[in-house]
């Protein structure tokens, strides 16, 4: 087992208000309660109101986690923030960020790895080997980029922000024990945004043809998403030196209660070990695991010593896991 370079210090949450049922979206598409919860777990997602963006969000978060871990804007070094749903292309979310919390000493920039991308910030965070403290966020407004006409795709996600800090490890015994991250571009297309960007610009077909929004193959990115989540948890296990049995809670990206169930039975995880709030906010993308996060904490879910797996799969694809000691 490696030393560990980097522990997570302090966690904050934010989810809007508003809930989009699945009997209201029964008023919009062709499906049932039952039908959704059958096939996904969900019950209910997240919607953010036209003030709750991205920065907005994520500064709500990033507020937690600076009372948590009694530093300042001005403490941070580095601000990560994955997200899929930017308030915009140019500049990052993060450069909003970092203006809006004051973080005036704190370069920032944002992570584009859909789902996996707050995996993929802590990874980074453990790599910035000059900082000493690392915001690290997860953010999403997907309902800006949801086709409420797409059956397959509506019901599946919501809003919201998560955030910890990284620091180096302070005893040896805490932090990041092991980290994989993995990508397969060949399979872009079985979950992505058609248009919106230099390939298909915002001219008038981007409107009728719903390019803007996210389509995905079902079928295909569940069997992707399996494969890759059983993947990186033998990845991690493997480099942390540890056993299914010696995880005490895993934390999975909340994509599909099928998709969790399948990642933990083959690590050998039993599901009373599992997090699930799927049920309650849907999938939330890169915003998924830190809200998760945020929730165990504040709940005692977690206490020191703990080994915690988190997982994720996103569009890409991408994927990846850490081990963390708490």
């Amino acid at each position: 087992m490696k030393r560990p370079f980097a522990e997570l210090v302090g966690t904050g949450r934010y989810v809007p208000e508003k809930v989009l049922s699945n009997a209201e979206l029964e008023k919009l598409v062709d499906t049932s309660d039952e039908w959704i919860v059958e096939r996904t777990g969900i019950r209910e997602r997240r919607i953010a109101g036209p003030s709750e963006t991205v920065a907005y969000m994520s500064k709500a978060a990033a507020d937690q986690v600076l009372a948590d871990a009694d530093l300042g804007p001005e403490d941070l070094d580095a601000i990560i923030l994955g997200t899929a749903s930017p308030d915009r292309l140019l500049p990052s979310t993060a450069c909003d960020l970092q203006a809006l919390l004051g973080a005036k000493n704190a370069a920032a920039f944002d992570v584009s790895a859909a789902c996996s991308g707050f995996i993929y910030g802590l990874s980074m965070a453990e790599g910035a080997g000059m900082a000493r403290h690392v915001l690290v966020v997860g953010a999403e407004r997907l309902s800006t980029i949801t086709d409420y006409t797409d059956r397959a795709t509506c019901i599946l996600f919501g809003d919201g922000a998560g955030a910890t800090l990284v620091r180096p490890g302070t005893d040896g015994t805490r932090g990041i024990l092991a980290a994989y991250l993995k990508t397969d571009g060949t399979l872009a297309q079985l979950l992505y945004r058609p248009g919106g960007g230099g390939c298909h610009p915002p001219d008038q077909k981007l409107l009728t043809d719903r390019g803007y929004f996210i389509t995905m193959a079902g079928r295909e990115v569940f069997t992707s998403a399996v494969r890759s989540m059983t993947d990186a948890c033998d990845q991690a296990l493997q480099r942390a030196g540890l056993t299914g049995e010696q995880i005490d809670l895993l934390i999975p990206h909340q994509a599909n209660i099928r998709i969790i169930e399948a990642t933990a039975k083959h690590a050998e995880i039993p599901m009373e070990k599992v997090y699930v709030n799927i049920d309650r906010y849907g999938n939330t993308s890169a915003a998924s695991i830190p809200i998760a996060l945020d929730e165990c904490v504040r709940s005692g879910r977690i206490t020191a010593g703990m080994n915690m797996m988190l997982v994720a799969f996103g569009g890409g694809f991408t994927w990846g896991s850490l081990i963390v000691r708490w």
